[in-house]
């Protein structure tokens, strides 16, 4: 059975969802995507379950198909101001600002979300696996983020930072140890591998 197009048909519906919320580094990155009402494509799933080469394939179809799409960014030292729940939603919040056609209600990746303004939501837990426009908003928000990464690489390529892409991974974990951490770290998350349980 294939993904859902719309949870309410008679709405104008945007999908949103991000990438990036479990990385010691980088940006939040969010999308949201508005697809047309006979949109159809055997192919988009949830991100993560796509190759890179589907993801960045699907991201060109759903940029020239899509009524309306927009990517939101939320930087390292806001991630670190207002922790990482609300940064993600912050980084939904910029993207849905961007749509250049006003949605009537959102679908939301997950289980929680800062309403914004009066637009209802509707949160759903794996919608990225549900629904099309979440799916879609995911493959954008990840190819997006990556992207970001392999520039950061290129300024700091002892993180290994375009295979990890932020992630903690031992290698990343390692070369913070080693190195310290960079301006494209999150400083309050926990950075070293001796760091994995926060002591309260």
């Amino acid at each position: 059975m294939g993904l859902l197009l719309a949870f309410d048909k008679n709405k104008t519906e945007a999908g949103c969802d991000e990438a990036g919320r479990g990385c010691l580094a980088g940006p939040v990155v969010a999308a949201a995507v508005i697809l047309p009402s006979k949109f159809k494509n055997a192919i988009l799933d949830d991100s993560k379950k796509l190759s890179e080469k589907k993801r960045y394939a699907l991201r060109e179809i759903i940029e020239k198909e899509a009524l309306a799409w927009a990517v939101g960014i939320v930087s390292p030292e806001e991630i670190d101001k207002i922790n990482i729940l609300n940064a993600s939603f912050l980084a939904m919040h910029r993207a849905i600002d961007q749509l250049k056609v006003k949605p009537e209600q959102l679908l939301i990746d997950g289980n929680r979300f800062n309403p914004y303004n009066n637009t209802p939501h509707h949160c759903i837990i794996k919608g990225d696996g549900k629904y099309l426009a979440i799916a879609a908003a995911s493959i954008l928000a990840k190819t997006y983020r990556d992207d970001l990464m392999l520039e950061l690489h290129e300024k700091c390529p002892i993180y290994d930072w375009n295979s990890n892409k932020g992630y903690p991974t031992k290698k990343h974990r390692l070369a913070i140890r080693e190195f310290g951490n960079t301006p494209h770290h999150r400083k309050t998350f926990g950075m070293q591998p001796d760091q994995l349980s926060l002591e309260f």
